[in-house]
């Protein structure tokens, strides 16, 4: 396989966040990238804590490398944008990391994210996390760039060093991953908009990407003020599943009280509008013409 693949999602992704700041939605099954797509969004993301939660499980490492790249190839077939996917700790060791990325960009995705925690992993806003030596992760790093066909299959290194060892750890980290190849650092947990502007500072002429997950350390800042102190790519992982989660509680609710779905009515997707979003009627004509042919 060439190294250059003219138009591959990498490359969408890498002149996507090169247009300006990008804010990627998460997207928690192929319908809702399909929705980001026809919103106008210009990439999406595959969560791992999403893909837990919706298989009902925590976000603490226990799905596999093969549940997030099955996940992840059905997501990225679903839409022409670039997928961006959570990798967790990269599902083992560095070598272990050439064949994660491998099946991640067989997949069709446009590039991954790896974290330096130790594994059994915990969710980035949450205390009790360790980190492994940054060495590890910079072994690991290499061999995630040294893996890709395409040498514009994106790797973000996450450090979570910030809430473990202290802002200076993080931003030392960043630069060990930046030597090692990554493309861009996704800082977790920052917790405040001087700390998003500090780090950006402390990490000149780097691609940084800012996790605005709600509910956690990291204040919500839009995407126009984490564009203007120095973030190119903002991450919305959970903000559409916490939404559609909330709203199926409470549909069940209404359904178990009243016996009946009359009053969720208006707040549901129509028949019309999900044909609309499926392309149902396109598959309609097309079996008709291939029938008449």
């Amino acid at each position: 396989m060439s190294n250059a693949v003219a138009g591959s999602a990498g490359r969408k992704l890498r002149d996507a966040w090169a247009a300006g700041p990008l804010a990627i939605p998460g997207v928690f099954n192929p319908l809702c990238a399909k929705l980001a797509e026809r919103v106008g969004f210009r990439a999406v993301y595959l969560s791992g804590g999403a893909l837990s939660a919706g298989n009902g499980v925590p976000d603490i490492g226990l799905l596999t490398l093969t549940e997030f790249v099955q996940a992840a190839q059905m997501t990225a077939q679903a839409t022409s944008l670039p997928l961006l996917c959570d990798a967790d700790t990269g599902f083992g060791e560095a070598l272990n990391l050439e064949r994660t990325v491998r099946l991640f960009e067989a997949a069709g995705v446009a590039g991954l994210h790896l974290e330096d925690q130790e594994f059994p992993k915990r969710c980035g806003h949450l205390s009790g996390k360790s980190v492994v030596p940054a060495e590890a992760m910079a072994a690991k790093v290499r061999a995630a760039v040294a893996a890709k066909r395409d040498k514009d299959f994106v790797i973000i290194a996450r450090t979570d060093a910030k809430g473990v060892n202290g802002f200076d750890d993080a931003v030392r980290r960043a630069k060990l991953y930046l030597d090692a190849g990554a493309d861009a650092i996704f800082p977790e947990a920052m917790e405040s908009r001087d700390e998003f502007e500090r780090f950006a500072k402390a990490v000149p002429g780097a691609t940084l990407l800012a996790n605005m997950t709600e509910f956690g350390k990291s204040p919500l800042l839009d995407v126009r003020t984490l564009g203007e102190i120095g973030y190119r790519l903002v991450l919305f992982p959970l903000t559409a599943f916490r939404a559609a989660m909330k709203a199926a509680e409470n549909t069940l609710r209404d359904l178990f009280a009243q016996g009946t779905q009359a009053a969720s009515l208006p707040h549901m997707q129509t028949r019309q509008e999900l044909y609309d979003a499926l392309g149902y009627t396109g598959y309609e004509a097309r079996d008709k013409a291939y029938f008449a042919g």
